[in-house]
């Protein structure tokens, strides 16, 4: 049990890093590759995990299948993931690359340069957003399935107390 909180909380505080972020609780509306507008408080009453990717970073290559089981397994229960593309490609471009790598979350069109609505300091980059719409955490590099269950699975247990 003790083992489990050390690992829990090491977790948490590999995630957290917001000082400056924890203020800002933006909703926003991006489109998606087929078209389809999704805005950030759609999604309340659910975690949303919001990943900045690109199809030519390697971490990002190696954090997909993760996010895929993570979102395969929460969607229609607690959580979804949300894939943001940073690297300006039309959606057409990124279908085949969506269908090959077996993508089920959906991904939304980002652009180099635009305003984002949180900084993102390297890809991938990934926030977590609670149920009630506000930033719980902040993640800079690759995560884990392990990283993330453990981190929602935490925050559950937390407020059913």
């Amino acid at each position: 049990m003790l083992r489990r909180a050390i690992r829990v909380g090491l977790v948490f505080f590999a995630l957290v890093g917001l000082s400056a972020v924890q203020a800002v609780n933006p909703d926003f509306v991006l489109t998606d590759v087929s078209g389809a507008k999704h805005r950030l408080s759609d999604y309340r009453g659910k975690w949303v995990v919001v990943n900045y990717w690109a199809t030519w970073c390697p971490p990002c290559l190696v954090e997909l299948p993760v996010l895929v089981r993570f979102h395969e397994r929460h969607k229609d229960r607690d959580a979804v993931v949300l894939g943001v593309n940073l690297e300006g490609k039309e959606a057409a471009e990124l279908h085949g690359f969506i269908a090959e790598n077996f993508i089920t979350f959906p991904v939304l069109l980002g652009k180099p340069g635009e305003e984002l609505p949180w900084p993102v300091p390297g890809l991938p980059t990934t926030y977590i957003v609670s149920p009630e719409g506000k930033v719980a955490a902040r993640h800079i590099g690759p995560l884990t399935g392990v990283e993330l269950e453990e981190f929602i699975g935490s925050q559950n247990q937390a407020s059913n107390l």
